[in-house]
């Protein structure tokens, strides 16, 4: 009896669990979207200057802005105006530091097209004879090359913890170090964030 009601109360935990945690998540997104009004002065609120207050409006706006930014940036003066701007922000001590970073972050991730993790691959960590999955970030910089002196190419490459995949550890090693799996970033994050529960090995070839 009570193995039965164990295995009922899992099987509903299953079930409530990721909605549970999706609406969290969602929750979290429509709010820091909606705070972004805040930026605004006080009368130029959209609950001002309407006089009365649109559940969302502060998503809406906020995508909107975004696709707007998107659409001016794509052209030839758009670019020259962010152009302008990234090296007015990159005269500027301590704000050029953190908004260089962040922006080689983001067009990392975001660019179509690009390398950077774009490649899975299975590395030793934390110990030998010990795997973990991570992600090929680039080529390592030559420098660091030359300081090993390997002999061969680096790679550097990040190793996501789990159950949250946004932290971890930045490696470096050289590339016979490494295994690329033939596996989609999309199936090893999955992998990561179920804790090895999702399988996405369907394709066993490594090379």
């Amino acid at each position: 009896m009570i193995a039965y009601l164990r295995k009922c109360f899992i099987s509903g935990l299953l079930v409530w669990l990721p909605i549970w945690v999706t609406l969290l998540v969602i929750s979290f997104l429509v709010d820091l979207l909606s705070k972004s009004l805040l930026l605004l002065p006080p009368r130029f609120q959209p609950d001002v200057i309407l006089g009365f207050h649109i559940p969302g409006i502060g998503v809406l706006i906020t995508l909107l802005v975004i696709f707007v930014t998107g659409v001016i940036a794509a052209n030839f003066i758009g670019q020259r105006l962010v152009d302008m701007g990234d090296a007015l922000m990159s005269r500027i001590p301590l704000v050029r530091t953190i908004y260089l970073g962040v922006k080689q972050v983001t067009q990392t991730l975001f660019t179509p097209g690009g390398q950077s993790f774009r490649k899975v691959l299975l590395v030793e960590f934390p110990s030998p004879g010990v795997y973990s999955i991570a992600f090929q970030t680039g080529e390592t910089i030559k420098s660091v090359e030359d300081a090993l002196k390997e002999g061969e190419p680096m790679v550097s490459y990040f190793i996501p913890t789990t159950p949250n995949p946004t932290s971890g550890f930045l490696m470096m090693a050289p590339k016979s170090k490494v295994i690329e799996l033939d596996m989609s970033v999309d199936q090893a994050l999955k992998f990561v964030i179920s804790l090895g529960v999702m399988q996405p090995f369907n394709n066993k070839k490594l090379f």
